[in-house]
């Protein structure tokens, strides 16, 4: 049995809270030293975890995984790794972004840490609202441009097949799950491993621009398999783009807005639906997202970030600060 934490009886969060929540709500956090820059969020993440908790998410997708596939053949399910039934690839990409979510909370409360929302990006962005409301268009109008580019110059055409394995075409319900899955969880879920924690993690190290090229890396080639070869290329330069994002506004939820509306016009294309239907995808999966926000807000899993009230102590406490130059 883990110990009790001082104070757990006068907490609600602590009393009614299961094991995430007791990671993410834990009383008296050490301090830490400021973000690269003082843009994004403070924190003391050694470079290597970033590597390590990658891997513990691949690890998670697949043990996960069987966890999923292995009852239901039990069950009478048919089970083929080219073949599987479009409620099974939902199951089974579901408990995937769960595991990279999970993988993050572990890597960033190994020894001790203490672990908040705001220390992946999830709080109010730094910079003003007009600035944010260039700052976004423009991240993915660069993407746009790139994918454009690219795929004019390789004469590339070669569509995903994502939705045709979860099933998009073959019910309501499915469809559904489906566009939830692609445009509300997948954001989310993505965006806080890789920029939250993977792309924080390295900033800690070489600074952030290495950090946002060795991120873009990784998140185009963790999506080999679900998308076209040709598309990892400029799937990366998104990967990137988000990196700079967040950055610049120092919050994860422009990230997980530019991602959202990102997998919502794709998501309408490959259905082949008007850009009506896709607008209105758009902004039910931003309303999703809202009211996620709010939900997690309410159980006390988000936060505000506190002020830090005493650097000298946060230097000393967790060794020299990393800054970018900036």
């Amino acid at each position: 049995m883990a110990p009790s934490l001082p104070g757990a009886a006068d907490s609600p969060e602590l009393v009614h809270a299961d094991w995430l929540q007791s990671r993410l709500v834990p009383e008296q956090p050490r301090p830490m030293p400021p973000g690269p820059g003082g843009s994004i969020p403070r924190n003391d993440w050694i470079w290597w975890m970033g590597f390590v908790g990658l891997l513990l998410a691949l690890v998670l997708a697949v043990v996960g995984g069987l966890l999923v596939d292995i009852p239901a053949a039990l069950l009478g399910a048919k089970i083929q790794s080219s073949n599987l039934s479009p409620g099974l690839e939902l199951a089974d990409t579901v408990v995937q972004d769960l595991g990279f979510v999970a993988a993050a909370v572990i890597l960033a409360g190994s020894g001790g840490r203490v672990v908040r929302a705001w220390q992946f990006g999830l709080r109010r962005p730094r910079m003003s609202w007009a600035r944010l409301a260039l700052a976004v268009p423009a991240t993915y109008a660069a993407f746009l441009l790139f994918n454009g580019v690219w795929a004019a110059l390789l004469n590339l055409h070669e569509k995903e097949k994502l939705l045709e394995t979860l099933g998009a075409n073959e019910g309501a319900w499915l469809l559904i799950l489906s566009a939830s899955l692609t445009c509300v969880l997948a954001p989310v879920c993505e965006e806080l491993l890789f920029r939250g924690f993977f792309f924080r993690a390295l900033s800690n190290w070489r600074g952030p621009w290495p950090a946002a090229v060795m991120t873009g890396i990784v998140f185009g080639g963790v999506h080999a398999g679900s998308a076209p070869v040709g598309d990892l290329i400029p799937l990366g330069f998104l990967g990137f783009c988000l990196c700079w994002l967040y950055r610049q506004t120092g919050s994860l939820y422009p990230g997980i807005v530019v991602h959202a509306a990102n997998n919502c016009i794709a998501f309408a294309y490959l259905e082949h639906w008007s850009w009506q239907h896709g607008v209105l995808l758009l902004l039910g999966a931003l309303a999703a997202l809202a009211a996620l926000t709010a939900l997690f807000k309410s159980l006390g899993l988000i936060t505000e970030e506190p002020a830090p009230t005493d650097v000298a102590a946060a230097r000393s406490d967790v060794g020299p600060v990393v800054h970018d130059g900036a």
